[in-house]
């Protein structure tokens, strides 16, 4: 029996995992023995993924929608053929950004470098990916903060931290292997802090749950802020002075956030607040993290960067247990953020920056022109662009919009004003693919090779743990079909390890360096986190590595910023039609997005109901005359309306309901408004009515 070390494509965390497979079957699957994320470890996800197309098998051949409204499988040549003809004909007549495509997060890092090669460079177009559902904003924020897109920590900080304060983190549905080492390392004196409008099942298992207004993390990071510099205890006066810029403007700005203000504020009372406020400082190790309950927020890159500031002016940072951390959604948005060319070139060149362009141009093999120019547009302009008739194309690779995509309907009118809709996918069944003029099938992880980028930059080996059957391809295969149908020199991008070799080369004295990773060293190693140049010759490091800790950040003078600003009004607050805040998120580990792959696991079906349900408090409930097991109609401001079953749970808020976000009736439900900076939709505060169906 072989053992074959790979890693788990669900989420951020990145488990690795060891497969035994005989005569070209997966007979177990555990956890790699002591590897730093998940040290004998895995969730219901990782243990099952050899279930990944067990049930649902599409044919392995491009499928070409008829004119009678069938689909003809075709042999890969003539698909290859087919697409690229399509869309050099849409080009043709529209021009070229009538084209576009939305990607995943989980592709591999190679998957990602030939797609913003192909769509970025050669078809000079856009492409955006569902890590702007999640990430926008801590990128956004990052860079701003920090000059890079650099989170800080390692996982291994919240094991150390003796001060854990989760905002919008409901670890224990999202990241279970995560919260599994917190319960293993926890102390007495430790504490875990919930910032949460709601009592999620990590808040219930906290030590202290702020049940802050929706929509009031603002307000809320600035009182503490103001509270803690005022009484002066946890600040860090030589760590600003030295390594930050700002502090004395962000100082001034605060003061307007008092202790009196707050509670209207936040919906927290005086005596909550002061006592956050003293958790902090009595903390020796604190540490921050935030995942969608802060990004997917209408000011989510001012709310993560509120956070930022209390770990600056509380030197909590770049040491042990510290840190303002993003916990990242999908398994290699980490790489998408680098790789696939959406908002710099290759590695985070600056489109603008000459030199770079020359040194990326010469690494490629093409001439600098040929390169992108500018950011890609956004996935909210790109539904936007189909639904007034100016993008006329659209490849979506490996996600499923019809589901995810915030105010969902929007894209379903989208799809139905397309010319041509390409779909890339492990499924044919997908609420997308279902739509698809072309539906180019490909194989999931276990039959991939490539790199994967995780939360804490810390690069991973997906390798093939199963033999492909006839005429099956990976998504890289697919792309390099397609490039080359569309007349493109992919010489140098001829295996997913050539393009691995190429994007370590691009990534040369950028922050996220990693030309000192070597691929074969990879297959066998406890991953390695980057920066990891080729100047280390091969040397070990340590297998836990954070950045700052010589207080040295990715700007132009090597100094973090305070960034702030005034709160602003909640875009559509709830009002006497609409009374009640939606709130969307997880609520089972073992569901993953919009359940296309999750599906297959026998533990999913029996956790998730069959139908979309919602969560009301027992309040809510009675004023509606609503009881456990009825059914209620929704009215969003969106103007959908979707019949939901109800559960009444005596912890839940009766100010909103909750919906789980797997279920495709959450997001015809949800808002289209997003963050003016990251762009990244405000999925938490839709407001609705809700009456009994009678």
């Amino acid at each position: 029996m072989e053992k074959i070390q790979s890693t788990c494509n669900y989420c951020a965390i990145s488990c690795n995992l060891d497969y035994y497979v005989e005569d070209n079957e997966i007979k177990q699957i555990l956890p790699k023995e002591n590897y730093p994320v998940n040290p004998n470890l895995l969730c219901i996800k990782g243990l099952n993924t050899d279930k990944q197309q067990s049930m649902h098998k599409p044919n392995p051949l491009p499928q070409i929608r008829q004119a009678d409204g069938s689909m003809k499988a075709v042999s890969w040549e003539e698909g290859f053929q087919e697409v690229a003809e399509q869309i050099q004909a849409i080009q043709a007549k529209y021009g070229p950004e009538a084209f576009a495509g939305i990607s995943t997060g989980q592709l591999l890092v190679e998957d990602f470098a030939l797609l913003g090669h192909i769509m970025r460079n050669h078809l000079q177009t856009n492409l955006d990916g569902n890590t702007r559902l999640c990430m926008a904003t801590a990128v956004v924020a990052h860079k701003q903060s920090y000059g890079f897109d650099a989170p800080p920590y390692t996982i291994q900080d919240i094991e150390l931290s003796d001060t854990i304060v989760l905002i919008g983190a409901n670890l224990v549905a999202a990241h279970p292997v995560i919260w599994n080492r917190v319960r293993r390392s926890r102390k007495d004196t430790d504490r875990i802090i919930v910032v949460d409008p709601r009592k999620s099942a990590t808040a219930k298992q906290a030590d202290y749950h702020y049940a802050i207004n929706h929509a009031s993390d603002l307000p809320l990071f600035y009182t503490l802020a103001n509270l803690l510099i005022e009484r002066d205890i946890a600040i860090d006066h030589d760590f600003i002075k030295e390594h930050t810029n700002g502090f004395e403007d962000f100082k001034a700005f605060v003061q307007n956030f008092t202790l009196a203000k707050a509670p209207e504020r936040t919906g927290l009372s005086e005596e909550e607040i002061m006592e956050f406020v003293e958790l902090i400082e009595s903390g020796k190790r604190v540490s921050f993290w935030w995942t969608m309950g802060i990004n997917q927020h209408h000011e989510g890159v001012r709310a993560a960067q509120a956070i930022i500031n209390l770990a600056l002016m509380t030197g909590n940072i770049g040491k042990p247990g510290t840190g303002a951390n993003s916990l990242t959604g999908q398994t290699d948005a980490m790489g998408s953020r680098l790789f696939s060319n959406t908002t710099a070139l290759h590695g985070g060149t600056d489109f603008a920056d000459e030199a770079g362009r020359q040194r990326i141009a010469d690494i490629l093999g093409v001439e600098p022109t040929y390169l992108a120019d500018k950011p890609t547009k956004t996935y909210d302009a790109i539904v936007e662009g189909v639904n007034k008739g100016e993008i006329k194309g659209l490849w979506v690779i490996c996600t499923n919009p019809m589901h995810s995509w915030t105010n969902n309907t929007t894209f379903k009118e989208a799809v139905e004003k397309l010319d041509l809709l390409i779909v890339q996918d492990i499924y044919d069944d997908t609420e997308t693919s279902e739509h698809a003029t072309h539906f180019l099938p490909v194989v999931p992880a276990i039959k991939k090779e490539g790199t994967i980028i995780n939360t804490e930059r810390r690069l991973s080996p997906v390798r093939s743990v199963l033999e492909r059957a006839s005429n099956e391809k990976t998504d890289f295969e697919v792309l390099r079909g397609i490039g080359e149908a569309l007349g493109m020199d992919l010489s140098r991008w001829q295996t997913p390890r050539d393009a691995f070799e190429l994007m370590k080369e691009v990534t040369r004295n950028k922050p996220c360096d990693i030309t000192g990773v070597d691929w074969d060293w990879l297959t066998r190693s406890d991953g390695i986190q980057w920066p990891y140049p080729s100047t280390l010759n091969g040397a070990e490091v340590d297998r836990e590595r954070r950045l700052y800790e010589d207080g040295k950040f990715f700007t132009a003078d090597q100094r973090a910023n305070f960034v702030f600003e005034e709160p602003r009004a909640v875009p559509i607050p709830t009002t006497e039609e609409f009374p009640i805040v939606l709130n969307t998120g997880r609520i089972s580990a073992a569901s993953w997005h919009t359940r296309s792959r999750t599906r297959e696991i026998a533990g999913t079906r029996q956790v998730d109901p069959a139908n979309a349900y919602l969560i009301m408090g027992p309040g809510l409930a009675d004023e509606l005359g609503i009881h456990e097991g009825d059914r209620a109609r929704v009215h969003s401001h969106n103007g959908a309306v979707e019949e939901l079953d109800v559960q009444i749970q005596s912890d839940q808020r009766n100010d909103e309901i909750f919906v789980p976000l797997h279920y495709i009736e959450c997001n015809r439900l949800t808002a289209s408004e997003y963050d003016p900076y990251s762009r990244e939709p405000a999925y938490k505060i839709a407001p609705v009515a809700v009456e009994k169906v009678v």
